[in-house]
C-alpha cells in the first residue's frame, strides 16, 4: 500500500523534478540513435501514448516528434505521479546527407521507431579512371567509324 504523507517540501521537489527534468528522469521523451550500414535508426520511449496522438513532421532538415499522454480523469485520488502527462516534443537537425522523403516510421509496445535512410548522393561510389591511351584511342575508332 501506497503511503501520502503532508511533506510540503517533498511536493516542491517532484513538482521540480517533473517540470525541469532530472538526469535519471528527463522531462522530454528518452531516445536512442544508431547507424546501420546505409541507415539511421531512432527510438523514442513514449509508454501509455496512443499511436493516434503522435504527430511526426520534417520541414527542411527538421524533424518534430510531438505526442499526448493524457491524464485519468474519474472520481478518485493520486497516491503518486511520477509519470509525465499531456504533451510532449521533441526536435532533432538532421543532416543533408539523409533522405528525409523516405523515413519509415512504427510504433510498437510504446516504442516510436524511425528509419531515416542515407541519401544516394552522400553514398560512396567508385569513380572510373582512364588514361590518355583510351582517351586517344576511343577518338581514332569514333573516327574510323565515320568514314
Amino acid at each position: 500500500m501506497l503511503l501520502r504523507t503532508a511533506d510540503p517540501f517533498r511536493e516542491f521537489d517532484r513538482l521540480t523534478q517533473q517540470l525541469l527534468g532530472t538526469t535519471s528522469r528527463p522531462a522530454v521523451m528518452p531516445m536512442d540513435a544508431w547507424r546501420e550500414g546505409d541507415r539511421f535508426v531512432i527510438e523514442f520511449d513514449l509508454p501509455g501514448v496512443a499511436k493516434e496522438s503522435i504527430d511526426l513532421d520534417v520541414e527542411r532538415n527538421v524533424l518534430t516528434v510531438r505526442a499526448e499522454r493524457v491524464a485519468r480523469n474519474g472520481d478518485w485520488e493520486m497516491l503518486a505521479s511520477e509519470r509525465a502527462r499531456g504533451a510532449f516534443s521533441r526536435q532533432l537537425v538532421l543532416g543533408d546527407n539523409l533522405d528525409l522523403d523516405r523515413i519509415e516510421a512504427s510504433y510498437d509496445a510504446g516504442v516510436l521507431r524511425l528509419v531515416v535512410p542515407v541519401a544516394e548522393k552522400a553514398m560512396p561510389r567508385r569513380i572510373q579512371i582512364s588514361t590518355g591511351q583510351e582517351t586517344v584511342q576511343g577518338s581514332t575508332e569514333k573516327q574510323a567509324i565515320e568514314a
